[in-house]
């Protein structure tokens, strides 16, 4: 890998405390600008200019991908130049100023009530069934990442209390409450299924780790969309259910039934309160909907 970019990536994970999978994600970018940028003009990164941070993402777009792939490389390089600007490696940022396609908004995917009771149904009383119903109920309860989730280890649970420990996105640490059905299976998880898991496992980490898999080590991210999709399909609504939905739900449930912005954005981990306040509007839709079914001068 490029000096550049190991020191990069070191300076997000002790400087800036980013996540696992954030550090990824920006290491996967930068290398593939470097990649193109070697292949098609021969360049380094600290030799590439505006000229080729532009045309690669010009590349990208004309090539078919979403307005939101581009802005997320596009701040992925600015981010890397930022870096490089201050360690002095270059003199410039070429990734500074230039302006970002519009995202198109979509509207926000979430399931009712009734369907949220008809997936938590579905889990048996496996030991696999009572571990993805613990999933289930904490994803839904605590509207955490699915990053989040996997990342989660037993200290993080405080069953006595009724609350979770995560550390999201930006390092910092939130505490989010678990209501009784949401506690109730994670206990009989950790208790009576979790130990059946964790067998001989080599996995250093699998002691630590909260959900494991049958290997007896922890949970991936990939495992946990399977499993979701799984469930999805018998609860029939498998081309709706990804862990952002589940996270969505939470948003919206909890705004319809009178939470406050201030007090979700916390719950969330949002920075910026605007990413919270997306979910306010579709409560105010399902408002308006409600109003004009039931009023009769609607």
């Amino acid at each position: 890998m490029n000096k550049y970019i190991r020191e990069f990536i070191d300076y997000l994970s002790t400087e800036k405390k980013m996540s696992q999978n954030s550090q990824d994600a920006y290491q996967r970018d930068v290398l593939e600008f470097a990649r193109i940028v070697q292949e098609k003009y021969n360049l380094s990164l600290d030799e590439a200019s505006k000229t080729e941070v532009v045309a690669y993402l010009l590349q990208l777009k004309n090539t078919g991908k979403s307005s939101a792939t581009v802005n997320r490389k596009a701040a992925s390089l600015r981010a890397f130049y930022n870096f490089m600007t201050e360690m002095n490696y270059i003199s410039e940022n070429p990734a500074v100023n230039i302006k970002s396609p519009k995202i198109e908004r979509k509207g926000i995917e979430y399931l009712t009530i009734e369907e949220v009771d008809t997936l938590l149904s579905i889990p048996d009383t496996s030991i696999k069934g009572l571990r993805d119903k613990a999933i289930l109920e904490l994803l839904y309860a605590t509207g955490v990442r699915v990053s989040e989730i996997v990342e989660m280890n037993i200290e993080d649970v405080n069953l006595r209390m009724g609350f979770v420990t995560c550390t999201g996105e930006h390092g910092k640490a939130r505490i989010i409450p678990m209501g009784r059905p949401c506690r109730a299976a994670v206990e009989e998880y950790i208790f009576e299924v979790r130990p059946k898991f964790i067998k001989d496992s080599e996995d250093s980490d699998s002691p630590n780790a909260l959900f494991l898999n049958f290997f007896g080590k922890r949970m991936t991210r990939q495992g946990l969309w399977k499993l979701l999709k799984e469930y999805a399909k018998s609860a029939g609504i498998e081309n709706r259910l990804t862990p952002q939905t589940l996270r969505n739900t939470f948003a919206v449930h909890m705004i319809q039934n009178g939470a406050d912005l201030k007090s979700l954005q916390k719950l969330l981990g949002h920075e910026d309160i605007s990413a919270t306040q997306i979910y306010l509007t579709v409560a105010k839709n399902r408002i308006k909907e409600v109003y004009d079914k039931a009023h009769p001068r609607a």
